[in-house]
């Protein structure tokens, strides 16, 4: 009696999760309008061997994107304590009004790219009850700097702040800052918009709608664990991005891809030391073009292009511009 009754459960469970999942990939055919960006880091192009000023101004006069995505990471504007030099910054934004683009200034302890976090070293040996005050100082004076630049379009405060495991370097990182950070951005501009981002696959988005004006997540279709498996999340439905979304009050109109996935994903190698048909169980011009049609059945409003260092890398190094290509052809519709 007792297996019968199990068995008929079970086959119940099963008949209304196929349901469930076929009803989630039926929502997931309709196509919503989206405007594409880029998001840009200097740092990164460098670390392909590149001149990221170069690099960034074939983006503006070839791509020609209307949205790009910069920070203003903290370790390199405030090396030394007290001392600001925001010099490349500005290079970055004056260029961007130059060209009519729109900028999505991400600032706090961790940005966009490797190493994640970008704290000072000299916070690691100040005193604990100080810290935030110094965070505080740099968050206040970014702001007060950029709030009235033409190009500014929204703030993106920190980057993935709520990820629950450790990811780069990143040892330092308070999340306790974080609230405070927003408030204090809140209270200093009152034009911009703030982006809250959060992962796309890992993460319930609750502690990062709560926070802004905007929900940014992450879209990562193919990656590599640290061991090395290619994992692939071709299993979701988009449409489980848009209920999500809506679950935390965030419509279309308030919800964007902050990174859709255009480049391998890397865990221990580098371009430069991995092999090309390596590089491209993660990232080929199929998958790339996979990922943005899934990204137009997301019911996102936006999405940020995520490897455009990588597409001019390809472009110049190994004489392969397809991606870039790609890309260009998107982001002109």
């Amino acid at each position: 009696m007792k297996k019968t009754f199990f068995k008929k459960t079970l086959i119940i469970l099963i008949v209304v999760f196929i349901v469930i999942y076929a009803v989630l990939w039926s929502l997931s055919l309709k196509q919503y309008k989206v405007d594409f960006g880029v998001s840009f880091s200097p740092e990164y192009a460098e670390s392909l061997g590149l001149d990221s000023k170069k690099v960034y101004e074939e983006i503006l006069t070839d791509l020609k994107p209307k949205y790009i995505r910069l920070a203003v990471p903290w370790s390199r504007v405030e090396v030394d304590k007290g001392t600001y030099s925001f010099a490349n910054v500005d290079y970055y934004m004056n260029e961007a009004e130059k060209h009519n683009v729109k900028i999505l200034l991400a600032i706090g302890q961790k940005v966009p790219r490797w190493p994640e976090c970008y704290i000072p070293e000299w916070i690691k040996t100040t005193p604990a009850n100080e810290k935030s005050k110094e965070f505080l100082s740099y968050i206040e004076t970014t702001v007060n700097r950029y709030k009235n630049h033409p190009a500014l379009e929204y703030w993106q405060v920190e980057n993935e702040p709520f990820i629950k495991f450790e990811f780069g370097e990143c040892g330092v990182f308070d999340q306790t800052f974080v609230k405070g950070e927003v408030e204090l951005v809140d209270s200093l501009d009152l034009k911009h918009k703030i982006v809250m981002t959060d992962s796309g696959e890992l993460s319930t988005w609750q502690k990062a709608s709560s926070m802004g004006d905007i929900l940014g997540v992450t879209v990562y279709r193919v990656v590599r664990t640290r061991g090395g498996v290619v994992w692939n999340y071709g299993w979701i439905p988009a449409s489980v991005y848009r209920l999500r979304a809506n679950l935390w009050n965030r419509d279309y109109n308030n919800f964007f891809v902050s990174e859709l996935q255009a480049e391998p994903w890397f865990s221990g190698g580098t371009p430069a030391n991995t092999e090309i048909n390596v590089q491209e169980q993660t990232s080929s011009l199929a998958q790339m073009q996979k990922n943005i049609s899934f990204a137009k059945k997301v019911g996102a409003s936006r999405a940020y292009f995520w490897g455009v260092e990588w597409w001019y890398w390809m472009k110049t190094t190994q004489n392969n511009p397809t991606y870039w290509e790609e890309g260009k052809k998107e982001l002109a519709q």
